[in-house]
């Protein structure tokens, strides 16, 4: 008699409708709660399952796996981004079946013009093939089978490319016949992306070098990527080599703004970001030497920041009239001028493109390409930035820092390249180890967003803070945000989460309290809470104690966003930040003060216990004279040639008469009532003269405990002291 399964038969009908959809044994165990994978593969066996399986291409085999993937609620990270991997194939397959058709389209096309009888596209194909067109020739000659290899593309091969082009991107385009051109525009237009396709196109049709100034080497590296990208899909070619070099002998330098690097070649150089960079005089005058020549151009791109930038009087033509009497009243072309593009006195194209100009050209071109042409959703950014945040990163504003509490200049000396923070890997499980983070949560109000930011604390004398990590979330759904949260707890090791409970972040300090009631510290914002925020964020910028990543604009533009004004009463002075819809609140400001504060205003104050020192491991002065003071006493308490003595401390009074200027360890503190250790044995060998503590001398040798450990695991000496004579 076959013995009854204890599964049921809907269950193991499950199973295998899962099976069918290919889904693995171990997904169907955790689905269907089975304690084992080992029934699923019996199941598999006994029933035939396999069997039932139909051969797929790959093509069905991505789209049956990202449908499984699709259908998964609550997707981890693992299976985000393998969902996003298969997506990204599948579009890749669906464009190149789509190109291997439109190909033998034209192919059949070009069959019937000539009169070709082909039986199928293999046909044709040979048929053509057999023909020995030029044509066809000089294509196959672009590539040549060799990396590199540019030779016989020429002007009309991009053509195509070009047609697609914006008309803000066309008008920098007929600028080229320019030596000089600066381009002010919004954040997120291509600018980047466009600039790269300028080069390479210049690259192959003329011959020039083609340079890059950025930043960081990591953001210099973003228009390697475009070119790479642009040649192997317009041209099938790839492109190898640091710097890369192609078969007519132009090469492309991708290079940081240290001036070391930037020297002994000439090229068209493109200078990116030169509104947010340090030392701008420098790098003008090393642009200015690769591109000395007079068939080579410079070009200046970039969104603006400050008044005070050291490159604002080169923008405002101040720098130029500087030092010559005939140009002191020479005006330059107004702001609506430059929106068309124009040459100014000082010999300098220049081209202010905004947000705005950028959605109205691609709203244009959506009438040709459809709806996929347009790329930005104006009233989203709108409602995501501050007013004083938008007009500079969309608008084309320069900010004015009369009443701004933190100067441009000193928000430039906090940033760095996140590529040599060596010790933080965001695609780690574990992207900071074990090392502490401090969290910081600012809550969304009417319209704005709210940010999450993680904060790493320094370790060591000198070492600043670090924004590892910014996060902002629109709208109003604060469990996902409290999810959220908690996803970052498991990630990383943090011990402070400082809370604004201002609207919806009341409701999520206290679902964040369920899981890390420990590390919340709530925030309950009045005059005097918000002025210790901003003088705490006013000290760790100024000591130059607070570093993020170079290439966040936010960040400086929210901090800008903190101004001087007075109390209603007119009688003191206080900060604020605009927190209507239309305004923002400096969400990204707040978010990272709410985590540094958790380091006290004054920070050089020493911790006088010497518990810190032991749990921190600081070789301060402190220290070592509480480890000195230890050493004599254990010198003390292996004298010999006494007789023993039992002390006893008053169960009441477990600390009575400590030296007030001593640390007491906390395993000295007796339980049950036991008595401590012996202040004195006789010295010898082994543990006799382990875990002792001086001995009591009244008046004569003042009492005093060491760090010594009680003895455990044996019997103690009689309360009355008898086992001990």
């Amino acid at each position: 008699m076959a013995r009854k399964s204890k599964y049921p038969e809907e269950l193991i009908g499950v199973a295998r409708s899962l099976y069918l959809k290919r889904w693995t044994a171990q997904e169907i165990a955790a689905k269907l709660n089975l304690n084992s994978t080992r029934i699923v593969y019996y199941w598999a066996d006994k029933g035939g399952w396999r069997s039932l399986l139909s051969e797929e291409d790959l093509e069905s085999v991505i789209n049956r796996r990202a449908a499984v993937l699709v259908d998964k609620a609550n997707k981890n990270d693992v299976e985000l981004k393998e969902l996003d991997k298969y997506i990204d194939m599948h579009c890749k397959l669906i464009v190149s079946r789509h190109k291997h058709t439109e190909k033998i389209h034209a192919m059949n096309l070009e069959a019937a013009a000539r009169g070709i009888s082909a039986t199928g596209a293999g046909g044709t194909i040979e048929a053509i093939a057999s023909e020995g067109d030029d044509s066809n020739k000089k294509k196959s000659g672009k590539r040549g089978g060799k990396r590199n290899n540019v030779a016989g593309i020429v002007a009309a091969d991009f053509d195509e490319f070009v047609d697609g082009l914006y008309d803000y991107q066309i008008t920098l385009r007929e600028a080229k016949k320019h030596r000089n051109r600066i381009w002010l525009k919004s954040r997120q237009i291509g600018a980047t992306w466009y600039a790269a396709f300028e080069a390479l196109e210049d690259a192959i049709l003329t011959g020039n070098n083609q340079a890059f100034l950025s930043a960081s080497r990591p953001q210099s590296l973003i228009f390697r990527r475009y070119i790479i990208k642009f040649a192997f899909e317009l041209f099938g070619i790839e492109l190898t080599g640091d710097p890369i070099v192609l078969s007519n002998g132009a090469e492309f330098h991708f290079l940081s703004t240290n001036s070391n690097t930037a020297q002994g070649f000439c090229a068209n150089v493109y200078i990116d970001e030169i509104f947010h960079q340090r030392g701008f005089s420098e790098l003008k005058r090393v642009a200015g030497a690769i591109a000395t020549h007079t068939h080579l151009r410079r070009t200046y791109i970039s969104t603006p920041s400050a008044k005070t930038h050291q490159a604002y009087p080169f923008w405002t033509g101040d720098e130029w009239r500087k030092g010559k009497k005939a140009r002191e009243n020479v005006d330059f072309p107004t702001f609506a001028q430059m929106e068309a593009g124009i040459m100014c006195p000082d010999s300098h194209w220049r081209y202010i493109t905004t947000v705005e100009t950028a959605v109205a050209d691609m709203e244009e071109k959506a009438k040709v390409y459809g709806a996929a042409a347009i790329l930005i959703n104006l009233e989203e950014i709108r409602e995501e930035n501050s007013a004083s945040a938008f007009n500079q990163l969309y608008m084309c504003q320069f900010v004015d820092t009369g009443d701004c509490v933190f100067r441009f200049d000193q928000l430039e000396q906090c940033l760095t390249s996140v590529s040599t923070w060596e010790d933080h890997d965001v695609n780690a499980m574990r992207p900071f180890g074990n090392r502490e983070v401090w969290a910081g949560y600012d809550p969304a109000r009417s319209g704005d967003t709210a940010s999450f930011v993680l904060v790493a604390p320094p370790l060591n004398d000198g070492e600043p803070f670090r924004v590892l990590h910014i996060e902002t979330w629109h709208g109003f759904a604060f469990k996902y945000q409290v999810g959220r949260i908690k996803e970052y707890m498991t990630r990383y090791n943090i011990t402070h989460i400082g809370i604004d409970t201002t609207g919806i972040g009341g409701p999520v300090c206290e679902m964040v309290q369920d899981f890390a009631r420990r590390e919340v510290t709530e925030i309950r914002y009045s005059q005097e809470s918000k002025n210790r925020l901003v003088m705490k964020m006013i000290d760790v910028v100024e000591h130059k104690r607070i570093a993020w990543d170079i290439e966040d604009k936010g960040i400086a533009a929210s901090f800008m966003a903190i101004r001087h004004t007075t109390t209603k009463s007119g009688g003191g002075m206080t900060f604020v930040a605009d927190r209507s819809a239309d305004t923002g609140h400096a969400d990204r400001f707040f978010a990272i003060a709410h985590a540094v504060i958790n380091e006290p205003i004054n920070n050089e104050r020493k911790r006088k216990s010497g518990w810190a020192g032991r749990l921190t491991g600081k070789n301060n002065e402190q220290t070592q004279t509480a480890l000195q003071r230890q050493a004599a006493k254990i010198q003390c308490a292996s004298h010999a040639g006494t007789a023993w003595h039992i002390q006893h401390r008053n169960h009441r009074y477990p600390y009575a008469d400590i030296d007030a200027g001593n640390a007491v360890s906390r395993n000295l503190v007796r339980l049950d009532r036991r008595p401590l250790a012996a202040t004195h044995r006789p010295a010898g060998p082994g543990a006799t003269c382990q875990h002792v503590r001086p001995a009591w001398r009244s008046s004569v040798c003042a009492q005093k405990y060491g760090g010594e450990r009680l003895c455990r695991g044996r019997s103690e000496p009689g309360r009355n002291g008898a086992s001990g004579i």
